[in-house]
């Protein structure tokens, strides 16, 4: 049976945010994707055989006014916004003393400015709407930090999105707005290099010894936003590497 309900995703046109909208598409669903560019939308669009029901916005989603479109593009082509799964981010490992200004602009934009703009147009939309999903895509090493990879500015930001998926839930409970995060450990995305050291390296990261795949993900976010009783939690899909250390 094919979905009549609309899902936005941020970081739709490469790994995590890819996979996520192509099992929302092959569930019937329209998409509304997200990426900085269009060129990088239409390849993703051309991957998925350039489904009628995926519907390109690109802009950089730290800034406002690309929210704005997103919301009013979905609104105008499908009528209303069900789910939302910021998944937009970016991932920068390093010793506290070599952190860059660029680089903490660069974090706070993407992945604090990125999740608060579209969560909270969806807020305002799905509280007037009748309810919907939030879905924040946050990082397992925000829950347990890793001496093998030091990276607070992750921690710092991902961690106050653990907080907020929490407090926004109880904000929003009574509008039957879900609010929830996934926390990814390692996981096979172009984020990471292929070679066999770098490899080996990334298996010791999860008392499981081994590395993720995107399905892992796209398996919990999922669950999340088909449940109608579950708000506030944030899952960990890292083989066990938040459950302490080993």
């Amino acid at each position: 049976m094919r979905s009549h309900k609309t899902v936005i995703v941020t970081g739709a046109s490469s790994g995590l945010g890819l996979a996520i909208a192509k099992a929302y598409l092959d569930l019937g669903f329209n998409v509304v994707g997200n990426a900085r560019t269009l060129a990088r939308l239409q390849e993703a669009a051309a991957s998925f055989g350039n489904p009628a029901n995926f519907l390109l916005v690109e802009g950089d989603i730290a800034q406002p006014q690309t929210t704005t479109r997103l919301f009013e593009r979905a609104v105008e082509a499908f009528g209303k916004v069900d789910i939302l799964i910021s998944n937009a981010g970016i991932f920068v490992p390093s010793p506290v003393g070599d952190y860059t200004e660029t680089q903490l602009e660069s974090i706070v934009d993407t992945n604090l400015k990125g999740f608060f703009y579209p969560a909270q147009a969806a807020a305002r939309h799905m509280s007037a709407n009748g309810g919907g999903h939030i879905v924040a895509i946050t990082a397992s090493i925000a829950l347990q930090p890793n001496v093998k990879v030091p990276a607070l500015l992750p921690v710092l930001i991902k961690g106050g999105l653990n907080s907020a998926v929490r407090g926004l839930a109880l904000e929003l409970a009574a509008s039957q707005v879900k609010v929830n995060g996934v926390a990814p450990g390692i996981i096979a995305t172009p984020m990471h290099g292929t070679d066999e050291g770098t490899q080996a390296f990334l298996k010791t990261l999860s008392p499981s010894g081994r590395i993720g795949t995107p399905q892992d993900i796209v398996d919990a976010v999922l669950y999340l936003t088909s449940s109608t009783f579950v708000s506030g939690a944030i899952i960990p899909v890292d083989g066990g590497g938040a459950s302490g250390t080993w």
